[in-house]
């Protein structure tokens, strides 16, 4: 497989950060990547994913020249019209999406309100929106289990304490990550404004995040059971909010950095999932 290239690419007021890699005349695939991490997280997926046009953005507010000042810049709705964006720029029609994260939560928002440019959804630790919302009001593990978001909302206390200390805070939530993944991703989100940008997708939660239709599209919901963010009650009311073919996938033991810490499992189940919604 050929080295996969970063080059910057506009999409409107905004430039972002885009890897790519694989054949240009591959079957496209958009990966979307979490909080607090960039594009650097599929690096391991990569060679799994060879036959395949992986097209994978580091996200608004990650990507220097996509990092607008203001939380009304980072609602979810604007997160996905990114992506749609990006198909638009690479001449797609339509994609496979894979999100992680809060890439997750983008890519249910764009599978849900554009469906028509979705092949198929794999979205990885984070359920559907509205069963994550849902699992956040009823189910008290949920509740104990976000309690930082109500920390990363706040103000600049969360910036200051997760990177007070050469950022020992902010570094410590990748746990065991490949060190040279984690220094990527602290080489961004140490750059000024950085942190405030990632930080202020949370800021932005409102309806748009908590009122996203069902998905009609295949789609496969990998969850972890050693995941410390999502519980198992978000995890399985995820179904309720899926039209199309579903699959849910536990992958016992793995930790929420499933991109980093469990590259072939998730292959297997992206490859799966796209095969299958070409059959």
């Amino acid at each position: 497989m050929e080295p996969a290239v970063t080059s910057a690419i506009t999409l409107g007021e905004h430039t972002f950060d885009v890897m790519t890699a694989g054949p240009s005349g591959g079957v496209p695939v958009i990966l979307l990547h979490g909080f607090p991490e960039t594009a650097a997280c599929w690096g391991p997926l990569l060679p799994r994913l060879a036959e395949y046009r992986v097209i994978a953005p580091t996200q608004r507010g990650y990507s220097p020249g996509a990092r607008p000042v203001g939380v009304e810049h980072y609602t979810v709705d604007r997160l996905g019209s990114d992506v749609v964006a990006l198909l638009d720029h690479f001449d797609l029609p339509s994609a496979h999406l894979v999100g992680h994260d809060w890439g997750a939560a983008v890519a249910w928002w764009t599978a849900a309100n554009h469906s028509d440019r979705v092949e198929s959804l794999t979205a990885v630790s984070v359920p559907h929106s509205t069963a994550f919302s849902w699992a956040l009001r009823e189910d008290a593990d949920q509740q104990a289990r976000s309690r930082y978001i109500s920390i990363f909302r706040h103000g600049d206390s969360a910036e200051l304490a997760l990177l007070s200390d050469d950022g020992e805070r902010l570094r410590a939530i990748y746990g065991d990550v490949d060190p040279a993944l984690v220094d990527e991703h602290m080489r961004v989100l140490t750059e000024p404004g950085a942190l405030t940008a990632a930080l202020s997708w949370y800021r932005a939660m409102g309806r748009e995040f908590t009122d996203v239709p069902p998905v009609p599209v295949p789609t496969t919901f990998v969850w972890s059971t050693a995941d410390d963010a999502i519980g198992r009650a978000a995890a399985e009311k995820c179904a309720e909010f899926v039209t199309g073919p579903y699959r849910f996938v536990e992958l016992d033991g793995v930790s929420h950095w499933v991109p980093e810490k469990a590259p072939d499992a998730l292959a297997d189940e992206i490859i799966a999932r796209v095969e299958g919604a070409r059959v």
